[in-house]
């Protein structure tokens, strides 16, 4: 993940905005505190997505222990 899919995220969970005339961007004023939990949750669920699909390429997708490992980094989200 990357800047731009950091601030794209916070975009579109109303965190953050572009001034129409520039490509400053500036916090919400009215975002609250449901609006940054959103981003939180999003944000760790892109990092821990993409830390199943690294496991993933390295272990092969139809390896048993990397398959485990998958789930078990794809399920964290559910507790």
């Amino acid at each position: 993940m990357n800047r731009d899919d950091i601030m794209r995220i916070a975009q579109d969970c109303w965190v953050l905005d572009k001034h129409d005339c520039s490509d400053d961007w500036f916090v919400r004023a009215d975002a609250g505190v449901e609006e940054v939990v959103k981003f939180g949750k999003l944000v760790i669920a892109a990092e821990r997505e993409a830390c199943a699909k690294a496991v993933e390429g390295y272990c092969g997708a139809w390896d048993d222990q990397g398959y485990a490992l998958t789930q078990i980094i794809r399920t964290r989200g559910e507790k």
